[in-house]
C-alpha cells in the first residue's frame, strides 16, 4: 500500500507573516516551563468534556487535565487528572497531539492530548470540574480556549496534530499546525 493510501498529511498556519516569523524565532531555544495533559473521552458522536472550576482555565469549557508531576509520564497525568476531576478511570488512550504555546509575556506551556473511547465509571462533577457530554458537531468553542478551534477538530478526526501557538495575555496571534491522519488513530501508549 502506497503512502496516500495510509495516511493524509496536511499543514495550516495562520496569523500573518511578520507575527509567524517571531514564533519561529521564539521557538528557537524554547522551553517551557510547564508540561500539561488533555484526555478528550469519545463515545460514538459524544466527546466528554468538562467546565474548569478552579485553577487555570477556570470557568472555560475544556478537557480533562492538568500539570505533570515529577517523575510522571504525559499519559500517567491525563489518567490521574482525568480520575481525579471526573471520577472516570481511563482503560486505554492514544497521544493525538503535541502542542506548544508560546506566550510572549506570560508562562510557556507544552501540553498532549490524549483520545480515549474505553474507560471506567461515570463521569461526576467534583470541586474541580463539571462534566458534560457534546456532539462532536457542537462542540462550545466560543468557550473554550482560542487555539482549540483550530487543532481539536483534526484530533476528534482522528489526525495526529503538532502545533506551535504564538499568544500574547491568552489572545492567540498566530499558529503553525501540522497533522497526519493514522490508520490507528494516534500513537497507542496503553
Amino acid at each position: 500500500m502506497g503512502r496516500s493510501e495510509t495516511e493524509e498529511r496536511g499543514r495550516e498556519a495562520g496569523g500573518g507573516a511578520a507575527l509567524r516569523a517571531e514564533l519561529s524565532q521564539r521557538l528557537a531555544g524554547w522551553r517551557p516551563q510547564f508540561i500539561g495533559t488533555l484526555m478528550f473521552i469519545r463515545d460514538g458522536g459524544r466527546v466528554l468534556l468538562i467546565r474548569k472550576k478552579r485553577g487555570l482555565g477556570a470557568d472555560r469549557i475544556n478537557a480533562p487535565g492538568g500539570k505533570i508531576e515529577a517523575g510522571e509520564s504525559p499519559l500517567a497525568c491525563a489518567v490521574r487528572e482525568t480520575r481525579e476531576e471526573i471520577g472516570v478511570t481511563v482503560l486505554h488512550a492514544a497521544l493525538m497531539a503535541e502542542l506548544r504555546f508560546v506566550e510572549r509575556v506570560d508562562q510557556q506551556w507544552y501540553g498532549y492530548a490524549f483520545v480515549a473511547s474505553d474507560y471506567d465509571g461515570v463521569p461526576t462533577e467534583t470541586i474541580e470540574a463539571a462534566p458534560r457530554w457534546f456532539a462532536v458537531d457542537a462542540i462550545p468553542y466560543d468557550e473554550m480556549w482560542e487555539d482549540d478551534r483550530l487543532w481539536l477538530p483534526h484530533v476528534l478526526a482522528g489526525r495526529f496534530v503538532r502545533a506551535n501557538f504564538l499568544f500574547e495575555s491568552s489572545a492567540a496571534l498566530a499558529h503553525e499546525l501540522r497533522w497526519t491522519a493514522m490508520r490507528q488513530g494516534g500513537l497507542r501508549l496503553g
